[in-house]
């Protein structure tokens, strides 16, 4: 005999799932907080989840462990970024779908998501943490180099490709995170970027992405 489901009122479910999102919210914006104040090592689970009066279960429930706490903001970035890159103009070369993605990414920073974390200052502040945390950093590159998988996928299904023959989809995967990269280092290194203008952020974005192609195939004299 089948057992009765009680129905689920979708309005009941839809605040369901925004007090989950408004925890996760909160616990990314405390453990980076945290992890400025005082050092990525010398923060524990148990600081983050105090500090949002929740307990070290909680905390479990949306993270495994404080490396992906501190990384849930580009993963989310990053997402953000492949959806729109899915989403790109056939008509678009793959190369203007990537630079247009990265772009719009950008500038979505914010939408719907906590000051710290919704702001470009947040972000910079974010990568120098990574950049200065070798734990952080090797797991930020191997995430990275999931996403250069998924970019050359999404590439090759655009222009009717077998990446596993044709090189080019990886190859430009490859060397687009690596602009990217660069833009963003560039960006947060320069002591005249102190106003975090997200246009001066796009404007560094656009020239790198402009060099790519002079210095892969024009001529460097």
């Amino acid at each position: 005999m089948a057992t009765p489901v009680s129905a689920v009122h979708p309005h009941s479910a839809g605040l369901r799932e925004r007090k989950k999102q408004k925890t996760r919210d909160a616990l990314v914006d405390a453990a980076h907080r945290l992890f400025l104040q005082q050092g990525y090592a010398k923060t524990t689970v148990d600081e983050i989840a105090a500090s949002v009066e929740v307990s070290q279960r909680t905390f479990f429930r949306y993270f495994a462990n404080k490396e992906e706490v501190a990384l849930a903001v580009l993963a989310d970035a990053e997402e953000t970024f492949l959806e729109l890159l899915r989403g790109r103009p056939a008509v678009e070369s793959p190369l203007e779908a990537l630079h247009h993605s990265i772009r719009l990414a950008w500038q979505t920073v914010g939408e719907g998501r906590g000051a710290e974390r919704g702001s470009l200052a947040g972000a910079l502040e974010l990568f120098e943490l990574i950049e200065s945390t070798p734990t952080l950093l090797a797991a930020h590159l191997r995430h990275t180099l999931q996403q250069e998988d998924e970019v050359t996928r999404i590439i090759a299904e655009r222009e009717g490709l077998d990446p596993a023959h044709d090189l080019r989809p990886r190859l430009l995967a490859a060397v687009f995170g690596a602009v990217v990269r660069l833009a963003h280092l560039s960006y947060a290194s320069d002591p005249g970027q102190r106003g975090h203008c997200m246009d001066d952020m796009l404007a560094v974005i656009d020239r790198h992405m402009h060099q790519l192609g002079p210095a892969l195939a024009g001529s460097w004299r």
